[in-house]
């Protein structure tokens, strides 16, 4: 019997409320499922959800079941960058899980078609199924095209700081502002929000080859069609997303994340959800998972091409068919069968010849590398200069290295520790210049990004220099994004590939340079990071994944005489004062959990 009519016998008001707004009793028996999206006019990246949510809506009727369609809109970090608003970012993540749960347990569903986006909507989502397990799949809601010249959004930052340096006019600015979001979607690079939708496909929650779609393309509403008639498929097998998701599955998701060089912000998210799956994740296996993973993926930041791309050259499926050898190939997924036979059935079912049709399509577009304009000369904003001229075939090579020719072979993320982290710290290691993995660096405290940032574009900040912006933790201010300061410094042709970033928070999904985040304990929970005084030697060492304090006040020490120096100061610390006294941000940085944990709120 289906949980719908069980809870509907315990409830006579439900039938005449149903039948109050439209319902026919004939619907009354049917599968009860949970259309639940984002959808709103908050970003491109939820803009477009509605005909969607109206495509999977109709299917699901369709398809003998009945949907009941919710809403849950998120904010997008792009517009709150650059003030207090992206101290909501993390927050909104756990909100919308938390209100998703209302929806769902208020009224019983005998399962949920999940649709979203960005950086916050797909993790919360993919926790909400986790929290919720009943019968579930998500539908990723496609990514933007690039604007004209390859242009897209996250090289705005870098124009906006090159802009406040002079090296650029304002006009020019101007320019790259009006033309670096074309369309809905997601950004047109593998920032948070193309790393989560390619994270719900490697998990098994979204259909085979779903994740970046053109998100105004005819294969995005045959997904969302899918998945109305595939939910209710697994409503009457009663197939829970517990049964899917296993150890196993993150395993394989993490392979895909190393693959792609995906954000470091799955780092918080990855851990959250597997929490709502009752599985333990931890930073450690992250770093384990990525050593020795081959990294394929030509996209940006790290890359050359737009996100947009990824689909043309196979997508999630031929990522996975790359790194074969290395998934759990019997994981189940929500077609009801497991991940190996997804990947023989869409060889057969004409896939990747779609695929190579839409790669034709958009490599006429390829006419420039991307570069961009700095001092009146131009450099090209990847890492190899791109070949593509208008009516050049791209390769899918080009976009998807293969396993046999990859970009790097140690993954794209380590996990440093030492007295500075001894919970752990975060960095993107595939963004960081070679010359930055081993480093002796000074300390410059700043106790807020403002601060940091203001002294980065004054110049205040040298050669040498380790930036530590703290106090920006989960349990400090939510842990937003450091993006403009990371952009200043990345931006910056000598503070690039000389100085280091680091930080309790976290870093924007399109970020580059050496920008290390996620530093554990927290300042805010007294972690050292908040005891460090300006012209302590910080050590960097990604190869060791070492990150300590190495001397004070400019002279090196040795381990003991550190830590005594560190209990003096820690005597008298004074924490400071929270920032906040009411509402969801008093909420959730007094229950946040430590950043390398997934800054859940407990």
């Amino acid at each position: 019997m289906l949980e719908s009519q069980k809870v509907r016998a315990l409830a006579p008001e439900m039938d005449p409320l149903r039948l109050g707004m439209g319902w026919q009793v004939e619907d009354l028996e049917k599968p009860q499922i949970l259309v639940e999206s984002t959808f709103g006019d908050s970003h491109p990246g939820s803009a477009h959800l509605l005909d969607l949510v109206e495509r999977v809506t109709a299917e699901l009727g369709r398809s003998g079941g009945r949907g009941a369609r919710y809403f849950a809109t998120d904010i997008c970090d792009g517009m709150a960058q650059g003030h207090d608003g992206i101290n909501y970012s993390l927050a909104s993540r756990d909100t919308i899980c938390s209100l998703i749960e209302i929806h769902a347990r208020a009224t019983t569903f005998d399962g949920a078609v999940f649709l979203s986006s960005c950086d916050k909507a797909v993790p919360a989502h993919l926790m909400a199924i986790g929290r919720l397990n009943i019968p579930a799949i998500l539908v990723p809601g496609g990514v933007m095209d690039a604007g004209p010249d390859l242009l897209t959004l996250e090289q705005i930052g870098a124009y906006s700081a090159m802009e406040k340096r002079g090296e650029i006019s304002k006009e020019k600015l101007n320019y790259y502002k009006q033309h670096a979001c074309p369309s809905c979607g997601a950004c047109s690079f593998m920032g948070t929000a193309n790393t989560m939708q390619i994270m719900a496909e490697a998990l098994g929650l979204a259909l085979p080859g779903s994740a970046l779609q053109p998100a105004l393309g005819g294969g995005l509403q045959e997904t969302a069609a899918g998945a109305g008639r595939q939910i209710v498929a697994l409503a009457l097998r009663g197939l829970k997303a517990r049964d899917i998701v296993t150890a196993k599955s993150f395993e394989n998701a993490i392979l895909v994340h190393a693959a792609i060089s995906g954000s470091s912000n799955a780092l918080i998210h990855l851990p959250a959800i597997a929490r709502e799956f009752g599985i333990k994740l931890d930073a450690e296996s992250f770093d384990r998972i990525h050593r020795g993973a081959p990294y394929l993926l030509d996209i940006r930041p790290a890359g050359r091409w737009p996100a947009q791309y990824f689909h043309a050259a196979g997508g999630v499926p031929r990522i996975m068919e790359e790194i074969k050898d290395r998934l759990h190939l019997d994981v189940l997924t929500v077609t009801g069968k497991t991940l190996a036979e997804n990947l023989e059935e869409l060889k057969t079912t004409g896939y990747y010849e779609a695929c190579d049709l839409y790669r034709a399509k958009i490599g006429g577009k390829a006419e420039t590398s991307g570069k961009m304009e700095t001092s009146g000369k131009t450099e090209t904003s990847s890492k190899a200069e791109t070949s593509g001229k208008a009516g050049l075939t791209i390769e899918r090579t080009d976009i998807i290295r293969s396993v046999n020719n990859p970009i790097g072979s140690d993954g794209a993320i380590a996990v440093l520790k030492g007295n500075l982290a001894p919970e752990g710290a975060v960095v993107k290691h595939s963004a960081v210049p070679r010359e930055m993995f081993r480093a002796v660096l000074r300390a410059r405290p700043f106790d807020c990004e403002e601060d940091a940032i203001d002294a980065v574009l004054r110049h205040r900040i040298k050669p040498g220099d380790a930036v530590i912006i703290r106090y920006e933790g989960p349990r400090g201010s939510g842990m937003p994004e450091m993006f403009y300061t990371t952009e200043a410094i990345a931006s910056d042709p000598e503070l690039g590939r000389s100085i280091a970033l680091i930080t309790d928070g976290r870093f924007s999904g399109a970020s580059r340079g050496p920008a290390i985040g996620h530093v554990s304990p927290e300042a805010a929970a007294g972690g050292p990071i908040a005891l460090l005084e300006d012209g302590d030697l910080i050590e960097l060492d990604i190869p060791r994944r070492l990150l300590r304090i190495a001397g004070i006040a400019g002279r090196q020490m040795d381990e003991a005489a550190i830590s005594r120096i560190l209990e003096e100061r820690r005597k008298i610390w004074i924490k400071p004062a929270p920032r906040y006294n009411r509402g969801i941000l008093k909420l959730f940085t007094e229950n946040a959990a430590s950043p390398v944990d997934g800054g859940y709120m407990a």
